[in-house]
């Protein structure tokens, strides 16, 4: 018995230490992908199905990349669900979510201003070569 009261010990050493260390962590389980878009959904906690999430994301022919269930909730009590897929535009997938019945709350780039910036410089190109 006292071998195994000490390994529960380690366990709850370990676990208080990774609560430190947590923006690592996020880090660790959403590394940055360059093709890729994370969009944030709410529902009930009845109403979620990680296999109709994936299939409303798959229906764009999007892959599901990450898929978490935070600890967030709206004010009107569902649940926050944050979502990484493999395309750059995730407007097709959250339009597919929404037709599954879940609300999609916030859609983003994982290198957002990059696009930005090349579209610019792509601008002034094509300006550069009309002027000649």
């Amino acid at each position: 018995m006292g071998l195994k009261d000490n390994i529960i010990a380690q366990k709850a050493t370990c676990f208080s230490s990774l609560e430190l260390l947590t923006p690592a962590l996020e880090a660790h389980f959403f590394p940055t992908v360059e093709e890729a878009s994370r969009l944030s959904i709410s529902c009930y906690r009845a109403d979620y199905s990680a296999s109709r999430i994936a299939c409303a994301v798959e229906d764009c022919d999007a892959h599901l990349i990450n898929l978490n269930v935070t600890d967030r909730l709206t004010p009107e009590g569902e649940i926050i669900i944050d979502l990484r897929i493999n395309h750059r535009n995730a407007s097709s997938v959250a339009r597919s979510l929404e037709r599954y019945g879940y609300t999609v709350i916030q859609t983003s780039s994982e290198d957002g201003d990059l696009h930005q910036e090349v579209a610019a410089g792509r601008v002034a190109q094509l300006m550069a070569q009309l002027n000649v």
